[in-house]
């Protein structure tokens, strides 16, 4: 009798270990769960939304302009961000009477409604960085104002997939 339930304790044991593994296998290597804590990205993103980060998104690709990201936000290196790319390697952004410029050309979709009221730039993104910004660009602490104004790709944790609560929805 007591064979018996010492192997089933050790079963129970077993799983739970297992389990727990394969969940920091997951939290470590394919996804990430994250909270956003302001309104930097309304109306795609809103304060107080859990996201699901994939971070597997650009270990076969790039990341493109328009992916929602979180980042090691560069002036401290250990806050992470959520943003949107805009501008990409080797470009120069700009931002003049509320237009964002990708070298010289109006940015056809620039993934918001609200039209910046500052101007910025120009800059010129170095090779293997990111320029971000939220979508909320009125009230974002964003590439624009920040001391180094780019994110290199490793800092990129990954892409933001899917916001599940209290507003569930793909993010795009």
């Amino acid at each position: 009798m007591e064979r018996k339930i010492l192997k089933e304790i050790l079963t129970n044991i077993g799983i739970i270990v297992l389990a727990l593994a394969f969940g920091f296998f997951l939290n470590k290597y394919m996804i990430a769960n994250a909270q956003v804590p302001t309104s930097s990205m309304e109306t795609t993103v809103m304060a107080g939304d859990r996201i699901l980060v994939n971070r597997l998104s650009y270990v076969f690709g790039e990341p493109k302009r328009g992916d929602i990201v979180t980042f090691i936000y560069p002036d401290d290196g250990k806050t992470l961000y959520l943003k949107r790319i805009l501008g990409l390697p080797g470009e120069t952004i700009e931002g003049k009477e509320g237009v964002i410029y990708i070298d010289g050309e109006p940015l056809e979709k620039d993934f918001t409604q609200e039209v910046s009221e500052e101007d910025f730039g120009p800059y010129q993104v170095p090779e293997g960085t990111y320029f971000m910004m939220g979508d909320n660009r009125n009230d974002s602490w964003d590439s624009r104002y920040w001391e180094h104004k780019f994110v290199e790709k490793e800092d990129i944790i990954g892409k933001a997939a899917v916001s599940y609560f209290p507003h569930p929805r793909v993010l795009k």
